[in-house]
């Protein structure tokens, strides 16, 4: 087994190395118009309900709308949306429509007033359950309350933020199963 010789690192480099999710797009709906923003910030909080965390920075435009509105969609895309998820990020929909700037598709969601992406691979409508972190910390916790994804590809291609302008891109699955105990989790 292999060692390494390590190198000590500012704490605010280590991100690059924790961030396991994918980028996603979050979608929001004001008095009837749309909005998204690109978010690398989020994480899996509970499975019983199922529980999602994301960051919110208190000067993001989408603070102000989930604030009011709590809810929004998390979309997830792949690989192909990469640059215009780049081109989300480096815009504020206080300013343009991004929907329309950015060639987005809303499709309607069923327990949300937020958007579907149609370009995006899945998208979870989701309902605020716990904004007690978002004054202090800008965490966000949904709850999951309906799910909606391709048929196809099983495993999409993804793209994970390493900062710096840099992205990873998934690539293969390796299955391990016949190693996996489901009661250790």
């Amino acid at each position: 087994m292999r060692t390494y010789r390590k190198r000590e690192v500012d704490p605010g480099d280590i991100r690059r190395l924790l961030e396991p999710g994918p980028v996603i797009l979050v979608s929001t709906a004001w008095k009837g118009v749309p909005n998204v923003m690109t978010m690398g910030w989020h994480m899996m909080m509970g499975d019983g309900p199922v529980l999602v965390g994301t960051y919110i920075w208190d000067q993001d435009y989408t603070r102000d709308i989930v604030t009011k509105t709590k809810e929004c969609v998390i979309n997830i895309p792949t690989v192909e949306l990469l640059e215009t998820a780049i081109r989300i990020g480096n815009s504020t929909g206080a300013e343009i429509d991004k929907f329309e700037a950015f060639g987005l598709t809303a499709g309607k969601a069923s327990k949300v007033k937020a958007p579907l992406i149609r370009e995006c691979y899945a998208s979870f409508e989701c309902k605020l359950f716990d904004k007690t972190l978002a004054r202090k910390r800008s965490l966000f916790i949904w709850k999951v309350v309906k799910g909606h994804v391709a048929a196809s590809p099983k495993y999409p291609r993804t793209f994970h933020y390493r900062g710096d302008g840099v992205f990873m891109l998934s690539g293969t699955n390796v299955s391990r199963r016949r190693l996996f105990d489901p009661g250790m989790l």
